[in-house]
C-alpha cells in the first residue's frame, strides 16, 4: 500500500511539472521573439514616435496653437503688464509670445537627427528595460541621452530665430523701457535660455504622448514587428 501511495504521488507530481513545462514551452513558442527582435522593435517605435513628434512641433503653430505653447515667465508678464499702458506696447505680451513660439518651431527640426543617433546606440538591455518599464520609460531614456545635445542645437537656432522675427529687439526695447520705471526690480532682456528649455520641455512631453499611444493603442503598431514586440507588455 505504501509503495502504491508513493507511486501515485510521483505520477501526480510528474504530471504537474509536465503541465507547467508544457505551458512554459507554449509561451516561448508563441512569443518567438529574440533579443534582437525586441531591440529592433523598440528602435522602430522610437524612430516613428520621435520623428512624428518633432515633425508636428516644427510645423507652423506646432507650439503656438497647441498644448505645448510657450508662455512668458511670471517676471516677464510683470514687465508686460506695466508696459501695456505705454503707447506702442499695448500688445507687447501677445507679440512676444507668438515670436518665441515661432522660434521654438524653427528649432524643432533639429531634434530628429539627434534622437535617431541616440536610438541607434541603444543596447539590447536598454530595449528590454524600456519594453517592460513604465509608460514613459523610452522618453526618460531619450531625455537622459539627448537633452544636452538638444539644448546645444536648439539654443543657437532659437536665438537666431528670435533675432529674425524681431523678438529680441522687441523684448530688449520693452525691458529697457520697463527698467526706467522707478523702484521696479530690473528685468533681464535675454530670453533665449528660457525659450530653449521650454521648447525642450514641450518636445519631451510630445514624445511621451507618442510613446504612450504605441504602448496602448493597437492601431499605432503599424508593422508586424511592432505588434509582436509590444504584445509582450500587454501580458
Amino acid at each position: 500500500m505504501r509503495f502504491i501511495f508513493i507511486a501515485f504521488c510521483s505520477v501526480v507530481l510528474f504530471s504537474s511539472c509536465n503541465a507547467q513545462f508544457d505551458k512554459l514551452l507554449k509561451k516561448v513558442i508563441k512569443t518567438d521573439l529574440s533579443t534582437e527582435d525586441v531591440a529592433a522593435g523598440l528602435k522602430e517605435a522610437l524612430s516613428n514616435g520621435t520623428s512624428k513628434g518633432s515633425d508636428l512641433l516644427s510645423q507652423k503653430d506646432g507650439y503656438f496653437k497647441s498644448i505645448y505653447k510657450i508662455s512668458l515667465p511670471d517676471d516677464a508678464k510683470s514687465v508686460c503688464n506695466k508696459l501695456k499702458v505705454i503707447p506702442g506696447f499695448n500688445s507687447i505680451e501677445d507679440d512676444v509670445v507668438e515670436k518665441l513660439n515661432r522660434a521654438a518651431e524653427d528649432a524643432a527640426v533639429k531634434a530628429k537627427p539627434i534622437f535617431l543617433s541616440a536610438i541607434k546606440q541603444m543596447t539590447i538591455a536598454d530595449a528590454w528595460n524600456i519594453l517592460k518599464g513604465a509608460d514613459n520609460s523610452a522618453t526618460t531614456y531619450l531625455h537622459k541621452t539627448t537633452n544636452q545635445a538638444l539644448y546645444n542645437e536648439f539654443k543657437p537656432v532659437i536665438s537666431e530665430s528670435l533675432e529674425k522675427v524681431g523678438a529680441l529687439q522687441l523684448w530688449s526695447s520693452a525691458v529697457s523701457q520697463y527698467n526706467q520705471i522707478p523702484f521696479v526690480k530690473k528685468a533681464n532682456p535675454d530670453m533665449s535660455d528660457y525659450v530653449t528649455n521650454k521648447a525642450l520641455e514641450g518636445l519631451f512631453k510630445k514624445i511621451a504622448e507618442e510613446e504612450k499611444d504605441i504602448r496602448h493603442n493597437l492601431a499605432s503598431r503599424t508593422s508586424d514587428l511592432l505588434k509582436r514586440v509590444f504584445s509582450q507588455q500587454d501580458k
